[in-house]
């Protein structure tokens, strides 16, 4: 057997700041000439003018496609059509996560260049070459990689901020699990979503993102909550985009994205974003290791104060319910899952135990705080 190499992978540009999606026709040129643009009509009412002005300047036509809600099979396979028709060279996101994978897996099987503008920093999806793909009715189905990552990502600080506070509150939840994941798949040698061994680069950026949101997220929640951005907030996006994006993709996932994924097969946590279904998954991650109980109380005060659930109660389960905590514990132990990245093994009464325990912890975490009591999770469909 060949000696597993290490590897880091990137998109070719990043670009980030107030107003940048007046410029996005300037970067989108040298990519190609028949862009094919990707987004809600949600999102294409708040942005689609500056988008289609900005390519208008740059000499290039936008033509709209309506993205349908969900990355799901059927989905990208109806867009490789859209773009088979319209003889696009290029496919653009504009959105949030779940666009932004549609376009990636479609753009992979057209077999033509593709590119990210995300409007939330909701995920760290932009920046990598993957896309999870899910069914029809939001459970996980399969992570989809592609041999490169997007050409061009681009973040306008703005929009980001103009967004609700929890889209990006969800971002911090999904971007403090790289630093966990690394360290944990740098300690057993594993390999990364990159197809080889970690590299120095892709753990330190992973810390990197970690720290900077230790530092700046309490200050950015509050900024955006007002539409203001910050040096803070331009932090934040970043943490949460490029380097969360980088980190977990060159360093590596563990337990918190398959604890993530497990939590999807069960119904009641389906209303809820992917970094707050994560950060239970960093909670569990941490009782897995037997983490120092410092660390684990630090992580549960932090992430309560920014808004993020820590507790079984605010995803909609209950301690108690063992079915249905082994349920999600059996989807994340299965064979491929990222949970078994950890420098131990892990089975599925291992996850069990750790999910059951962290309820009163948490509980207790957050009374000796002086934090608020977790409040039940109800789903809005």
């Amino acid at each position: 057997m060949a000696t597993a190499l290490r590897t880091v992978i990137s998109p070719s540009r990043y670009v980030q700041g107030k107003g940048a999606i007046h410029q996005l026709g300037e970067f989108l040129k040298p990519i190609g000439s028949t862009p094919l643009l990707v987004a809600d009509e949600l999102v294409w009412g708040l942005v689609g003018h500056d988008v289609e002005k900005s390519l208008q300047e740059a000499g290039l036509t936008a033509q709209w496609e309506r993205f349908g809600g969900v990355p799901s099979a059927k989905e990208v396979d109806r867009i490789v059509e859209v773009i088979r028709r319209s003889g696009s060279d290029v496919v653009v996101a504009i959105g949030g996560g779940s666009a932004i994978d549609t376009v990636k897996a479609a753009g992979h099987l057209a077999g033509i260049r593709w590119a990210n503008c995300p409007t939330v920093a909701s995920t760290d999806a932009p920046c990598s070459a993957l896309s999870v793909i899910y069914t029809e009715s939001g459970e996980f189905e399969e992570y989809r990689f592609f041999p490169r990552n997007p050409d061009l990502v681009l973040v306008d600080s703005q929009i980001v901020a103009n967004a609700p506070a929890s889209l990006l509150i969800a971002g911090v939840g999904d971007a403090l699990a790289t630093w966990l994941e690394a360290r944990a798949t740098a300690r057993s040698n594993s390999t990364t979503m990159a197809g080889g061994l970690p590299t120095v680069t892709g753990t330190a950026l992973a810390q990197l993102s970690w720290d900077v949101l230790w530092e700046n997220a309490l200050q950015a929640v509050d900024a955006v909550r007002d539409h203001q951005v910050t040096p803070a907030v331009e932090k934040v996006i970043e943490a949460n985009t490029l380097l969360s994006g980088l980190g977990f993709e060159s360093g590596g996932l563990a337990a918190a994205h398959a604890v993530h994924n497990g939590l999807t097969a069960v119904g009641a946590t389906h209303g809820l974003a992917h970094g707050q279904k994560v950060n239970i998954g960093s909670v569990t991650q941490l009782v897995l290791e037997g983490a120092p109980s410092s660390e684990i109380r630090d992580f549960i005060e932090f992430t309560t104060r920014v808004g993020l659930p820590t507790t079984l109660t605010e995803v909609g389960l209950r301690a108690d319910d063992v079915e249905s905590l082994t349920t999600v514990a059996d989807a994340a132990t299965v064979p491929g899952e990222t949970i078994h990245s950890m420098p131990f093994a892990v089975t599925s009464p291992d996850v069990v135990s750790a999910l059951v325990s962290i309820e009163k912890f948490a509980t207790r975490v957050r009374d000796e705080a002086g934090l608020p009591a977790p409040t039940p999770y109800t789903a809005h469909h």
